[in-house]
């Protein structure tokens, strides 16, 4: 097993396939020109996605989620998705779910377990808005064609006060009728996406908001969830809460992520990662990397104590939430 220095366990572990999307999302994609794209050549191939990955599995990682930029836009995503559904894991992704209709096949061959989509508005303008491009109706015909093929859908919808706050309940009216899950997730600060506390709608408020409307009750949570999760009576579908910036869940955290260029992140908001791809490619045993990055893992926020850390993080010449891989 895999363990940090506060004897929590990791087993689930998050792979960007790529640090490029056909969106351009305010709150993650960089508005300044530091955040740039590695080169191709720097990134792990299939191949050595595949051997990354069973090395991780030996040590115990039991979960996988395959996340971007957009996941599906690389060329050999669906031999990705193939080779990894071969390992006795869990096996998920995270997708703004543009091209799900080209994958759908693969996805059920490779017995996806759920799929999250990124949908922020239901309101076509106000979509654009935030991702800069005229994909809504695109995305809505793909979340229902997940639907009936019978995916566990998660849709993941990151609020931010004055923007798209006044759409929890819609976003709620959702799941009535449709075995939805939808993900509400705090605004996060990372470089290049002008985060400010003023715009973060918290897990109170946004509880506060549904409860004027719904009967709401609580489904108890794992020790690992990341999100508080509720439901309303009669409705088909759940919701739940992302807390990161009010109400951080970091004691149970069991996760790990990789990005694109193959360096080891122990948290998403950490300050130094791990070259793993580099010490692979020369033939070197990359497992005392992953056992010493995640033994320097910080408790909480990966060490961000400062409380104005998250405006300086927006600042930073660190990695973007796009090329972390979320």
């Amino acid at each position: 097993m895999l363990k940090d220095s506060f004897g929590r366990i990791h087993d689930y572990l998050r792979i960007s396939l790529t640090d490029k999307c056909n969106l351009r999302c305010v709150y993650c994609h960089p508005t300044n020109s530091l955040q740039g794209h590695h080169d191709y050549a720097k990134n792990m191939s299939a191949k050595e996605i595949e051997k990354i990955v069973s090395i991780f599995v030996k040590e115990g990682v039991n979960k996988i989620r395959l996340t971007g930029g957009e996941p599906l836009i690389r060329k050999d995503a669906k031999e990705i998705i193939t080779r990894l559904s071969n390992f006795p894991v869990s096996l998920h992704i995270t997708t703004n779910g543009v091209f799900i209709h080209e994958f759908i096949d693969t996805f059920k061959q490779a017995k996806l377990k759920s799929v999250n989509v990124s949908l922020d508005s239901l309101k076509k303008e106000r979509n654009f808005t935030l991702s800069k491009r005229d994909e809504f109706e695109r995305v809505k015909c793909n979340i229902d064609l997940l639907l009936e093929n019978n995916f566990h859908v998660k849709v993941n919808v990151v609020v931010m006060n004055g923007i798209n706050s006044d759409e929890v309940n819609d976003f709620i009216e959702w799941t009535k009728d449709s075995h939805l899950h939808i993900r509400f997730i705090e605004f996060m600060p990372f470089p290049g996406n002008k985060w400010d506390h003023e715009k973060v709608f918290t897990h109170q408020q946004i509880f506060n908001v549904v409860s004027e409307k719904y009967k709401v009750e609580k489904i108890l949570d794992e020790k690992h969830d990341t999100a508080k999760k509720y439901f309303i009576p009669n409705h088909k579908g759940t919701f739940a809460v992302i807390s990161t910036m009010s109400e951080p869940f970091c004691s149970g955290c069991n996760r790990i992520r990789i990005t694109t260029d193959g360096k080891m992140r122990n948290c998403l908001f950490s300050k130094t990662e791990t070259d793993l791809l580099s010490a692979l490619r020369v033939g070197n045993d990359i497992t005392p990397l992953i056992r010493e990055n995640l033994y320097g893992k910080h408790y909480m926020l990966g060490g961000n104590n400062d409380e104005q850390w998250g405006e300086k993080e927006t600042t930073s010449n660190r990695r973007s939430m796009l090329g972390i891989g979320g």
